[in-house]
């Protein structure tokens, strides 16, 4: 989010009447095993009530809702040793995707932690699972109906269907996602205006339009046909990665190449790629020499998609990964 679109949410918070199971309100507090537990309850709330993002907000007043900033620095913050940030990825479980934001509203300091929902199991910290219960953080196992409810829901919502990027404008769409490959690759031609571009992409919820007509980038649409799977932060490190190694070993890397394309239109680039980093064999026939690649073409592309279909998608953290090929 931009400096702007930050201003916007933090008065679009701080004019909620009360916090909510996904929005929480702190002014200076920040004990790190308090905002842990909080991360957890409201991933899980946040994941229980349908909402796209869960928001930790400091510097305004709980109760009186005033504006007063904060001296909270996340970025600065330490525990024992080891930076904040690091400290709260490694004690979450599965290591979700927190973003902080640090910005100023009229001369004063706010930071928010924007969360990222739980997707296909509760979010624990330190080994256990927290929820909210209106503006209370309880253990889950303490409610069971609603364990029962939320284990529901992630048997019911695949990956496909969480949100990527979210509030973004109808530019944005056509910046962010490789539209004319779509249709492309779904033998489809591609509609004469925005508007029915924008409409079939709704209709094959890639993209979900919001009430107040701005726009949510589905998973399947970022993961299928970002053009830059580095805008998408969710999904960043889930581009399709090629290391080439020295020897048979894994120390020396000889070269690395990222395909930060989404996979359905970065496809063809990285097989191609892959197919010229290995060796070839020369036949020779009775007038003509040829080349034989050393590995056919099919083989390559059914390595590749096998590493993108079977990896675990909801770990945020990690990427594709195939076995080596000699060269």
């Amino acid at each position: 989010m931009n400096n702007m679109q930050l201003k916007a949410l933090v008065r679009e918070l701080a004019a909620l009447p009360m916090e909510t199971e996904w929005v929480e309100f702190k002014h200076n507090k920040a004990i790190p095993d308090d905002i842990g537990e909080y991360i957890s309850a409201l991933a899980n709330s946040t994941a229980l009530h349908g909402k796209t993002n869960a928001y930790i907000l400091w510097g305004v007043e709980d109760g009186t809702r005033r504006m007063l900033g904060t001296s909270f620095r996340p970025r600065e913050a330490k525990v024992g040793n080891e930076a904040l940030e690091n400290w709260l990825a490694y004690n979450l479980d599965p290591r979700i995707d927190i973003r902080i934001h640090e910005f100023d509203v009229d001369g004063k300091y706010f930071v928010i932690f924007e969360i990222q929902p739980a997707t296909n199991r509760p979010v624990r910290f330190k080994g256990t699972e927290y929820i909210r219960v209106g503006s209370y953080k309880k253990k889950l196992h303490e409610h069971p109906e609603k364990e029962r409810k939320l284990w529901r829901i992630f048997e019911q919502m695949p990956f496909e269907k969480g949100i990527a990027k979210s509030g973004i404008s109808s530019d944005d769409v056509f910046s962010l996602l490789d539209y004319p490959n779509y249709f492309r690759l779904m033998r489809q031609p591609l509609p004469d205006n925005r508007a029915a571009i924008l409409e079939r992409l709704v209709k094959e919820r890639i993209l979900i339009q919001a009430p107040d007509g701005t726009y949510n980038v589905c998973n399947v649409g970022g993961i299928l046909f970002a053009r830059n799977l580095q805008d998408f932060e969710r999904l960043a490190r889930k581009a399709l990665r090629v290391i080439i190694y020295r020897g048979d070993n894994r120390v020396e890397t000889v070269k690395e190449q990222e395909e930060i394309k989404g996979y359905a239109v970065g496809f063809e680039g990285a097989i191609a790629y892959i197919n010229d980093q290995l060796s070839r064999n020369e036949q020779i026939g009775q007038a003509l020499r040829s080349e034989l690649r050393m590995y056919p073409e099919i083989a390559i592309r059914e390595l590749v998609a096998n590493a993108l279909i079977h990896q675990d998608i909801n770990i945020v953290g990690a990427g594709p990964i195939t076995p080596s090929l000699p060269k």
